[in-house]
């Protein structure tokens, strides 16, 4: 099972970095030797460096779209707040969040595995559910962390569709998130009618 987060990841002498990411919730009876949870960054990624020099990261969990669409259209300032049991940060609206400790990684030269176990856990507010604006826009910011990978006529299909709830059931964060996904994929189109 993967889970859509926000990773907060801090190095020595550094400021926070938050990325979204989806974390891996490994089977019980998988290869994981009991951590809580695996990622997988990409390399290059700050969050792979900030992870290997700290050995932590926070998991946040929250339903405030802006920021995952934000942070994939530089927009990284967001409220934080000390960690409690790490050595880092996590995002002071988290509805929770989950503090982990590297315990095992595998090298890889594209994905890096990093397993993780949980050290600490809290609860900050309700979670209400995601209406289907708020899954459109992880949705269309998870096309926009893969527009160099994707087919352009798939990313056309996948926001045609997406639009339709986004439509029906957006309040002004979710429209606002978008509009940020739409400036960066417009702003990518534009690059590349610029190669061709």
């Amino acid at each position: 099972m993967i889970r859509e987060t926000l990773v907060t990841t801090t190095a020595a002498g550094e400021t926070a970095h938050i990325a979204p990411m989806g974390i891996h919730v490994p089977a019980t009876d998988s290869k994981s030797g009991g951590a809580d949870y695996l990622i997988m960054p990409f390399r290059p990624s700050r969050t792979l460096d900030n992870v290997l020099a700290s050995g932590c990261a926070v998991v946040n969990y929250s339903d405030d779209v802006r920021i995952f669409a934000g942070c994939l259209t530089g927009r990284r300032d967001w409220p934080l707040v000390p960690a409690d049991r790490v050595a880092g940060q996590r995002l002071g609206g988290a509805l929770a969040h989950a503090e982990l400790e590297l315990v095992r990684r595998e090298d890889d030269p594209e994905r890096p595995r990093l397993y993780f176990r949980v050290v600490h856990e809290a609860n900050h507010a309700p979670f209400r559910g995601f209406n289907r604006a708020q899954f459109a826009v992880l949705e269309a910011a998870i096309l926009v962390s893969r527009l160099h990978l994707l087919p352009w006529s798939k990313i056309e299909r996948e926001l045609d569709y997406l639009r339709i709830g986004l439509d029906k059931t957006a309040g002004p964060h979710e429209l606002e998130a978008w509009s940020w996904l739409m400036e960066a994929i417009e702003a990518y189109q534009r690059q590349r009618e610029e190669i061709e």
